[in-house]
């Protein structure tokens, strides 16, 4: 079990991510993930730690969306 949580910073990203009607969907699938393991033992299901792998190695994608990709990537279940 992973217990690490988002931080105010990267919370506060998703948040104005998922607000944002210019945001892409996968940003906002990260934003949404990231938001749910705010204040809980909530970890990342494996098809969107595929999601947040692929945007990590992808040059297609901004810095905040690579925020939020690494952000559910470190609260994924390391055991997978």
């Amino acid at each position: 079990m992973n217990k690490k949580k988002t931080s105010k910073s990267v919370a506060s990203l998703a948040s104005k991510t998922l607000k944002n009607s210019q945001a892409s969907q996968t940003a906002k699938k990260l934003a949404g993930s990231v938001l749910s393991q705010t204040k809980s033992s909530n970890q990342t299901g494996a098809k969107l730690e595929g999601l947040a792998s692929t945007v990590m190695t992808s040059k297609k994608y901004n810095s905040q969306t690579k925020t939020l990709a690494g952000s559910v990537l470190s609260q994924s279940n390391k055991k997978r």
